[in-house]
């Protein structure tokens, strides 16, 4: 495996770390409040073989935080959907960024 590759591997493994990182972050109940707008962010040059995932808020159980956004490897024949807040009832529910065929 040349050195490129190897890099490439080990960003690919940190990546899926930092996502399941933040779906653990995140409480498992939701949100009883609303999340603030979303920040606008500017998207870095763009990179192949990377799509770009937007920012988003995070709730630790007590108060939103700001999760900036990244680039993910990207997955040919699927897109990204970006991380969401959904309200459901009086409680808003986090529903993690994926990718959908």
């Amino acid at each position: 495996m040349n050195a490129i590759s190897r890099a490439m591997l080990i960003t690919l493994c940190f990546s899926a770390g930092e996502i399941g990182i933040s779906s653990a972050a995140s409480a498992a109940d939701g949100a009883d409040a609303a999340p603030p707008p979303a920040r606008e962010e500017r998207a870095p040059a763009p990179r192949d073989g990377y799509v770009w995932a937007p920012g988003y808020w995070d709730w630790n159980g007590h108060a939103y935080s700001w999760v900036s956004g990244r680039y993910v490897f990207e997955r040919r024949g699927a897109h990204w959907v970006p991380d969401r807040w959904d309200q459901v009832g009086s409680h808003w529910q986090h529903v993690n960024g994926h990718w959908e065929h």
